[in-house]
């Protein structure tokens, strides 16, 4: 092997490398950058130290896109045609010199010359090296000198213009800001205790003697939530006593109010924590089942394994079924409780998934509206007079949320809306009966639930 291809190969494992190559197969093949992180750390045997600069080069890009091509702008012509991956090396390389104050700036020129070398040639390493210590010299443009208060919000919290245009309309604009901002905060994990197996206070300390750092959930009675661990790792993942679920998601079984006797439709259940969250409540002896329902085999396979995992198999019937075609395999009248977590944009999640927000259109939302009004008007009948469906999203927009619900009203007269059922600080969400949380609230996801009654 020459002395030239082993450097090549040498500087292509490199986590700066690995970071470029994920932003650019997410902005070109629209795949999400979490699977895309996972397959790079254990592809390349990356170190602990390696997979974490990685992981935070590529979610750092991502949250700050926006805000990266307003400080490059400076440097590049307008409308200049650069290479995709180009660009993404020059963001990646803007990103830690501003906001990786420990990486040296002379580090920072080296490798990106060196990746532009080896994944371009001389000229783009010349084109880069020139961008970056132009940008070194003279600094970056400040985003305060932006005059138009929407841009300005847009280039600082790097949402695209047209969503905090949306959200302004919806909630205001220091809320957007508040909303924006929290957005930028790294994320924590969160977890759910299968109190069927142990306490929430057992598994704290447990995971602390395993050394983990966790605490009880701020919003969940059942949930525990640490900054920096991975819960996956943990022996109690393992043999089934916590699963990795998020503390808003974790107030929708609860809301069902399920008695142990019920029989209960998940009707949009993949991956299953919901479902086994619902299976937590129910009794094999006193005849109650949550059946689960999910498109795909493969889903239903991971929900069946959930289940399994966490030991509720025995309530738990996972089946692989269109919601929308659930009169092939049910008769009307057959379920105490219905959840349908619908599917949709999933702006809640823009702190975890920051791909998100950059790929969806305003057309997007009423495109899923209309899915989520077919869902709910096909489930609707098979719940038993008396019975309670609940209706959530782990999305943001009203006409998702608040919109459904009220569209599905209008043509059902024999639902009624009542107050979600929640208890702790999530009741200060709670506003006309519907419980709306959103990002910055408490720095989990957003997410929304409601609640109907079949009269």
């Amino acid at each position: 092997m020459t002395e030239q291809s082993s450097n090549k190969r040498a500087v292509k494992k490199t986590s700066r490398y690995q970071a470029m190559q994920i932003l650019d197969k997410t902005e070109k093949s629209g795949s999400y950058s979490n699977l895309l992180l996972n397959e790079a750390i254990q592809k390349n045997n990356l170190s602990s130290a390696d997979a974490r600069l990685m992981t935070e080069l590529v979610y750092g890009v991502l949250q700050r896109k926006i805000t990266l091509d307003y400080y490059l702008s400076r440097f590049l012509k307008e409308n200049q045609k650069i290479d995709t991956w180009v660009r993404n090396l020059l963001r990646l390389s803007i990103y830690q010199m501003i906001y990786l104050e420990r990486v040296p700036a002379h580090a920072i020129l080296f490798e990106a010359v060196e990746i532009a070398k080896k994944h371009g040639h001389v000229g783009i390493s010349k084109f880069v090296n020139g961008i970056l210590r132009n940008a070194e010299r003279k600094g970056f443009p400040a985003i305060e000198d932006i005059e138009d208060p929407i841009e300005r919000l847009s280039v600082s919290c790097s949402l695209p213009k047209w969503l905090v245009e949306k959200f302004v309309a919806e909630i205001g604009y220091e809320e957007t800001k508040a909303l924006g901002e929290s957005l930028l905060i790294p994320s924590h994990s969160s977890a759910r205790v299968n109190e069927k197996l142990t306490t929430v206070q057992e598994a704290l300390d447990y995971m602390e003697e395993e050394g983990f750092y966790v605490r009880k959930s701020e919003l969940s009675a059942h949930g525990i939530v640490s900054d920096n661990g991975h819960f996956a790792s943990s022996e109690l993942f393992k043999n089934g006593k916590i699963t990795i679920q998020d503390e808003t998601s974790m107030l929708v079984a609860p809301a069902l109010q399920v008695e142990p006797h019920h029989q209960v439709l998940d009707a949009c259940a993949a991956p299953g924590g919901k479902t086994t969250h619902i299976a937590a409540y129910l009794s094999k002896e006193a005849g109650g089942k949550v059946t689960a329902l999910d498109l795909h085999k493969h889903k239903v396979k991971l929900i069946k394994e959930n289940a399994e995992r966490l030991q509720v198999a025995d309530v738990v019937e996972g089946l692989e079924q269109d919601a929308r075609k659930v009169d092939d395999t049910f008769a009307n009248e057959t379920f105490d409780r219905i959840l349908v977590d619908a599917p949709c944009s999933g702006l809640g999640l823009m702190r975890r998934k920051p791909d998100i927000k950059y790929t969806k259109k305003l057309q997007d939302f009423e495109q899923l509206h209309t899915i989520q009004l077919d869902i709910l008007k096909h489930v609707a009948p098979k719940l038993k007079t008396g019975g309670l469906l609940i209706y959530s999203t782990c999305t943001i927009t009203k006409e998702e949320n608040s919109q459904t619900v009220n569209d599905f009203l209008a043509e059902h007269p024999e639902f009624e809306k009542e107050e979600v059922f929640v208890e702790g600080p999530a009741r200060d969400c709670l506003s006309d009966g519907f419980l709306t949380i959103y990002p910055h609230d408490f720095q989990s996801d957003g997410f929304f639930i409601s609640a109907l009654r079949k009269k």
